[in-house]
């Protein structure tokens, strides 16, 4: 898909940010849960370094063994809770993250569903199944563990700073004086690593559709013995991710390195400062023990400070790339107020329509024609001359820039798409079959339909007597995109499923252009019970197509430039004439010679 100008800026990062926790609203009980238990647990964490802090003390006053005794039970006590609620965080957090991430994906997919084709026709499917997982990952990553590490990063630094201020504040003040330096990295660091975590999901995105495009057209690549070049192609997307990778973790290493010197380099100077005030008498050894306890717990803390800004640097730019498709609003919308009225006799009409791609109006041009109920038109053309778009405009696939396409006197674009579509059955050049069983593709269309309207209407698409020499009969699994059949049979498969719809209006999109005549021929009768009584809008390029055709229009860019029937056109001079020359004359002599021939008008002898 064509992406917008990317922006950036510490407020656009903060709106990703909080528009992504509107999604733990649902889940406020379970997060507030979460919340409570880690406060626990910070509390119990707090108490375990004075406790040895106490303890040191004691040792040094040389206080009986049961003294020791005890205070090394409350550090137990202490350690077990906090213990039992960190796993009570990480699970209640575990689970928040889960439900986010499948509200997400659900959200997702509902818009894809809701897009027009014009989406779809600018997006790559690699990319957009990368949005929907590798993206959304990075999501819940961050719900699961950064967004319940960042409360947890602000309240142990904020407790141990009191308790630190309160015990000695000049001590305190060397212990904390590195706060500064790594805000201020941690803040440069994830304004730097965001775009460079786009850049990365974008290449992990494009190694997919290398990935994926090569492994759906693996026949053509051994065909064509190209495969040394695709791997050389995926292997150099690969590389390009790899680079994109180490850019950022390179980024993040030295952001993490730096953290963790100053850290150190604070300890040293504690123990220092820490040690003279030993000596002094300013402080016990007990104390200074705590201190340096307190000091490795902001350790582990500062140095989380890094993962966290690279967390969510990762998040926010998945953030953006999962907005972009959630704001995306489909070109093709039903009015608020849009009728389905019903589709009774499936007249269609097109008035001065004009369409083009991209807003343009170049592709059709001022198409007007009129289909009455039960007819059969058959649009003929040179490629590129815009027969499938102008079909496409009838379900509202597309919407015409000028003009308007009517059904039953009601233009399309005040129906439902649901009413609109559901009267419209669609056969295609280049069937697509789900991997699911005969039965299941079938009945896509009306999959509450009763076992013997799918056999009726297999039967009447000349497949069931086929699909009982299976073993699985109509449980039969047809594989990925129906590999697991021929050609024919997926084009008869789609007619059942076309039939069982019992549509009003029947569109054929190039369905016999690519078959052998046997194929064809068998096709056609199935054809032949599905067009009965239907209003047939017919891609043609086949002469039974139109043969049987009650008018026929000629497009040449964009426009109808002839219309009638076959024995009116073959009469004249035209385009149509050199399209029957060119493309159909050499498949009159099979249809004359066959035992069911079609006649002109599409009568049989």
């Amino acid at each position: 898909m064509n992406r917008p100008a990317q922006k950036s800026g510490v407020w656009y990062n903060v709106r990703i940010f909080l528009r992504l926790q509107t999604f733990l609203v649902p889940y406020w009980h379970r997060a507030t849960l979460t919340y409570v238990l880690l406060f626990i647990s910070s509390a119990s964490a707090l108490v375990i370094p004075w406790l040895f802090g106490q303890a040191v003390d004691r040792l040094v006053e040389q206080a009986s063994l049961g003294t020791i005794f005890t205070v090394a039970a409350w550090i137990l006590v202490a350690a077990i809770i906090r213990g039992a609620t960190s796993y009570g965080q990480s699970y209640f957090s575990q689970a928040v993250s889960q439900l986010v991430a499948y509200d997400l994906r659900n959200a997702m997919y509902d818009r894809f569903q809701r897009q027009s084709f014009s989406f779809f026709d600018t997006s790559r499917t690699a990319e957009l199944m990368s949005r929907a997982t590798a993206d959304v990952e990075s999501v819940r990553m961050l719900i699961s563990f950064a967004l319940v590490r960042i409360v947890q990063v602000a309240v142990m630094l904020l407790m141990v700073t009191v308790v630190l201020l309160q015990s000695n504040w000049q001590l305190a003040l060397v212990t904390l004086a590195v706060l500064p330096f790594i805000a201020y990295r941690t803040t440069r660091t994830s304004r730097r690593l965001r775009p460079v975590w786009l850049s990365v999901q974008q290449e992990m995105a494009a190694l997919s559709t290398v990935l994926q495009e090569s492994l759906s057209g693996m026949r053509v690549v051994k065909a064509f013995g190209r495969e040394k070049e695709e791997t050389e192609r995926f292997n150099k997307q690969a590389h390009i991710l790899y680079e994109r990778n180490i850019t950022a973790n390179d980024e993040q290493a030295l952001n993490t390195s730096l953290m963790t010197f100053s850290v150190y380099f604070a300890a040293g100077i504690q123990l220092l400062y820490g040690g003279y005030m030993v000596m002094q008498g300013d402080l016990t050894p007990g104390d200074l023990t705590a201190f340096l306890f307190y000091l490795l717990t902001i350790t582990v803390y500062v140095r989380m400070i890094g993962w966290l800004g690279n967390q969510l640097s990762r998040a926010v730019a998945s953030g953006e790339r999962i907005f972009e498709i959630l704001d995306a609003r489909p070109e093709v919308r039903e009015k608020p107020n849009a009728t389905d009225n019903a589709v009774v006799a499936g007249r269609i009409a097109f008035n001065n329509v004009s369409f083009g791609y991209g807003g343009r109006d170049d592709v059709l041009q001022d198409v007007t024609f009129v289909a009455e109920p039960g007819q059969v038109i058959a649009v003929v053309g040179a490629t590129g001359s815009g027969k499938t778009t102008l079909v496409s405009l009838i379900p509202r696939f597309y919407d015409p820039t000028r003009g308007a396409v009517v059904i039953d006197g009601e233009d399309v674009r005040n129906m439902t798409l649901d009413h609109l579509r559901g009267s419209i059955g669609l056969v295609q050049q280049d069937v697509f079959l789900f991997s699911a069983t005969i039965r299941d593709n079938i009945a896509y269309g009306v999959p509450e339909a009763p076992e013997e309207e799918i056999i009726a209407a297999a039967s009447a698409a000349r497949l069931d007597s086929f699909i009982r020499s299976l073993p699985d009969q109509y449980d039969t699994w047809v594989g990925e995109r129906g590999i697991n059949l021929s050609g024919g049979q997926r084009q008869r498969l789609a007619i059942a499923r076309t039939l069982l719809l019992d549509p009003r209006i029947l569109i054929l999109d190039d369905s016999l252009s690519s078959v052998d005549a046997e194929t064809e021929r068998s096709i056609q009768q199935a054809l032949d019970r599905v067009m009965e009584n239907r209003t047939t809008i017919v891609v043609a390029q086949r002469l039974a197509s139109v043969l049987r055709a009650d008018q026929i229009l000629v497009l040449d860019q964009g426009r109808i430039v002839q219309r009638g029937t076959h024995a009116e056109l073959i009469a004249y001079p035209g385009p149509y004439r050199q399209i029957y020359e060119l493309q159909l004359r050499h498949q009159e002599e099979a249809y004359q010679a066959a035992p069911d021939a079609i006649t002109v008008g599409g009568t049989r002898p």
